[in-house]
C-alpha cells in the first residue's frame, strides 16, 4: 500500500515536468526559415519589454500619419495632388514588411525619400536608435508569420546577420 502513496505523486510529478520541457523548448528547436533555397536562421523572438514601449512610442509618434492600427492613410497607394503618397499602413497590407530592418531604421531617422516627395519627417534628431528600435519591434509584432519569416529573410540576406 505504501508503494502507491509514492507512486501517483511522482507519475504526476514526471508528467508536468515533461510538459513543461514541450512547452519550455530553447528556441533554437525553431527551424531556420529558407526562401529560395537560401536558408536563414530561425525568426528572432520579439521581446515583450521592447514592443511594450515601442507602442507607446509609435502612438506619440507615428499614430497621427500612420494610424493607430497601423493601417496608414485610406487609399495610399494613390498619389495626391502634389505627388506624394499618403502614409503607408504597417501592418500586413502595407510593404514594410518587404524590406531589411536596415532600410526601415534608415527611413524612421532620415525620413522618407525626398526623389518620391515623401513627406515622412526624419525621427533621428528626436528618437534614440534604441527607441527606433522599439518601434520597429512593435510594427514586427503586429505582422503574420509569414510577413514576419519574409521580412527576417529580406533582413538577414541583406545584411549579413
Amino acid at each position: 500500500m505504501n508503494r502507491w502513496r509514492w507512486l501517483v505523486p511522482t507519475a504526476l510529478l514526471l508528467g508536468l515536468a515533461a510538459a513543461a520541457m514541450f512547452l519550455l523548448r530553447p528556441e533554437s528547436a525553431a527551424k531556420p526559415v529558407v526562401i529560395n533555397d537560401t536558408p536563414v536562421p530561425p525568426v528572432p523572438t520579439l521581446d515583450a519589454a521592447r514592443i511594450a514601449r515601442g507602442a507607446g512610442l509609435y502612438a506619440k509618434n507615428c499614430a497621427a500619419c500612420h494610424g493607430t492600427e497601423l493601417r496608414g492613410a485610406p487609399d495610399w497607394k494613390r498619389p495626391l495632388p502634389d505627388g506624394s503618397l499618403s502614409p503607408p499602413p504597417h501592418d500586413d497590407s502595407g510593404h514594410t514588411w518587404h524590406h531589411p530592418d536596415s532600410l526601415l531604421l534608415e527611413i524612421i531617422a532620415n525620413g522618407g525619400d525626398s526623389v518620391n516627395n515623401s513627406k515622412m519627417p526624419a525621427f533621428g534628431g528626436k528618437l534614440s536608435p534604441d527607441e527606433m528600435r522599439s518601434i520597429l519591434e512593435f510594427i514586427k509584432s503586429k505582422w503574420g508569420k509569414d510577413s514576419r519569416e519574409f521580412q527576417w529573410w529580406i533582413t538577414a540576406t541583406t545584411s549579413g546577420q
